[in-house]
């Protein structure tokens, strides 16, 4: 027996978001698990999560055995490279959970999240940072996402360490002055920053707790310390620059397109970065649009399931109800 129902699923370095849904818009589950993530787990590992996690929303639907889903989108978190999206593909189909299957990287996801408009870039600035792009022709752009390998510069972890390097090299006298080394201090309640970097490295502090100083960066450049400030321009020019090449290999330039930004660096609005990247945008492409994403990525998973169920394009209708419903 066949019904018009999807799963979809929204798959981060953190953790999994499904939702299972119906072709009118309706929210039957949604369900919140570990990472699937093929980088973290293997492919293995990620494909038996992503089992788990469906049979947990089938069962939160309370959807019988022989009732068979008719589209299952999956948007994932290292699925960067073309053999990397056709391994996890044919991995997926080779399950049978669905009569269709998507596999695809999970910025897409947060692309669709944030525009129902064909023709968009979107950038993404949380732990890491990447960016994707569509056009209306169903072109798209994307960048290998291999950290330095593959030329990458930015996200909340870097600017974590950053803010360490920085505030170390101040206290030791091997780089320029900055108010970075007293809020580390401060902020650790440790005697110098050399201390704090002491305590990270043998384990009296959780190396998780570095990614707090990204927050304080941003602080001590809101509060007109030069180094923090040039940290964040740099960014500003990371992001401009992944919009740039997005948009110019779309020949979006100067077209009217929407521009997503995602992830909880972007998503904070910390004016420095924000109004920074508003004007460089602008100047860019004039008749572009600016958006901060402000709806779940599992969104964009369930709204791009439906649009394939719909032949391409799910109705206003539809897709307002999925979006009040998550």
């Amino acid at each position: 027996m066949t019904a018009r129902l999807y799963a979809a699923v929204d798959g981060g370095n953190s953790k999994t978001d499904v939702v299972l849904g119906d072709f009118d818009g309706r929210i039957l589950a949604r369900v919140t698990g570990p990472t699937t993530s093929p980088h973290v787990l293997g492919l293995p590992g990620a494909v038996t999560q992503l089992v788990t996690l469906i049979a947990q929303a089938r069962a939160a639907a309370a959807l019988p055995p022989d009732i068979e889903l008719s589209q299952l989108s999956v948007y994932i978190a290292g699925a960067d490279l073309p053999i990397e999206v056709e391994r996890l593909n044919t991995a997926v189909t080779s399950l049978a959970l669905a009569t269709t299957s998507t596999v695809d990287n999970d910025l897409f996801a947060l692309l669709r999240a944030g525009t129902s408009t064909p023709d968009a870039v979107g950038v993404v600035c949380g732990a890491g940072i990447n960016a994707v792009g569509r056009r209306r022709d169903g072109t798209t752009s994307r960048f290998p996402a291999l950290g330095q390998l593959s030329g990458d510069w930015g996200g909340g972890h870097l600017l974590a360490a950053l803010t360490l390097y920085h505030a170390c090299r101040a206290e030791d006298g091997r780089g320029p002055a900055t108010t970075l080394t007293e809020a580390v201090r401060n902020h650790f309640a440790l005697p110098t920053v050399e201390a704090v970097s002491i305590a990270l490295h043998l384990g009296d502090l959780p190396q998780s707790r570095l990614d707090e100083l990204c927050e304080l960066l941003f602080e001590v450049a809101a509060a007109g310390d030069a180094v923090a400030g040039r940290v964040v321009r740099r960014l500003t020019d990371e992001i401009e620059a992944l919009v740039r090449v997005s948009a110019s290999r779309l020949d979006l330039l100067a077209a009217p397109y929407t521009v997503v930004l995602g992830g909880g660096v972007l998503t904070a609005r910390h004016p420095q970065l924000h109004e920074g990247l508003l004007s460089r945008i602008a100047a860019l492409s004039p008749r572009a649009t600016v958006t901060v994403l402000s709806t779940p990525p599992v969104a964009g998973a369930a709204l791009l399931a439906l649009d394939t169920l719909h032949d391409g394009a799910c109705p206003p209708k539809v897709e307002a109800a999925v979006r009040a419903a998550l």
